[in-house]
């Protein structure tokens, strides 16, 4: 075998375990993502709260279509409440739903190009960390385009307040801590990573 195809049979591409690795952490965590949201839009308020698109589309704060709800799970440390956002991670950017859309896809593209050209084999690191990323973004873009916002539930250190500040005012969900979760193990496969297995990477992708 020669250097060429030595540095080929690196790529993450061509092996079985490492697609299998991004595959199955990408499925689990979409399927834990949307399941936990239905079970809480369902069991965390007086009674089961059904989305509407329609609804939404028409509301001028879909916040108001959710009744106040609010499930002490551990004091000061966790609450489940029930918020229908129309942002993105946090509720940032409120009302640019197709603008949030467009992004996520790109980022899915993004992704899967990474896991392509960027990581070889062995990194299997990078490979759950990307399959995190996928379906946090998976999770909330198919909220969007099924349900016009994100369903968010919950809500972390809630009514601690520093000096006046809330420590913790956002209301997410299990894909938003999928995608911080992902973000952070790539940095940490960043730090870690051997600059020769990049090079093998990048030069599999290109031959």
């Amino acid at each position: 075998m020669n250097v060429s195809d030595q540095i080929h049979a690196q790529s993450a591409v061509k092996s079985p375990k490492a697609w299998a690795t991004l595959l199955i952490v990408l499925v689990l965590g979409l399927v834990g993502d949307l399941w936990s949201k239905d079970f809480a839009f369902k069991h965390v308020g007086d009674a089961p709260v059904s989305v509407v698109r329609e609804q939404v589309l028409a509301s001028d704060d879909p916040r108001r279509l959710v009744p106040p709800s609010n499930v002490e799970v551990i004091p000061k440390v966790l609450n489940f409440t029930l918020v229908l956002n129309q942002g993105a991670v946090f509720g940032m950017g409120a009302g640019k739903r197709w603008l949030f859309v467009t992004f996520t896809v790109a980022a899915i593209c993004l992704g899967l190009w990474m896991f392509a050209a960027w990581t070889t084999r062995k990194d299997w690191l990078a490979h759950v960390s990307l399959g995190l990323l996928l379906s946090g973004g998976l999770g909330n873009l198919y909220d969007r385009l099924v349900y016009a916002c994100v369903r968010d539930f919950i809500h972390p250190l809630p009514d601690v307040w520093i000096g006046g500040w809330e420590v913790w005012p956002y209301v997410s969900n299990v894909a938003d801590a999928l995608l911080i979760i992902g973000i952070i193990g790539l940095m940490w496969h960043l730090w870690r990573a051997d600059p020769k297995d990049e090079n093998t990477a990048k030069e599999a992708a290109s031959s």
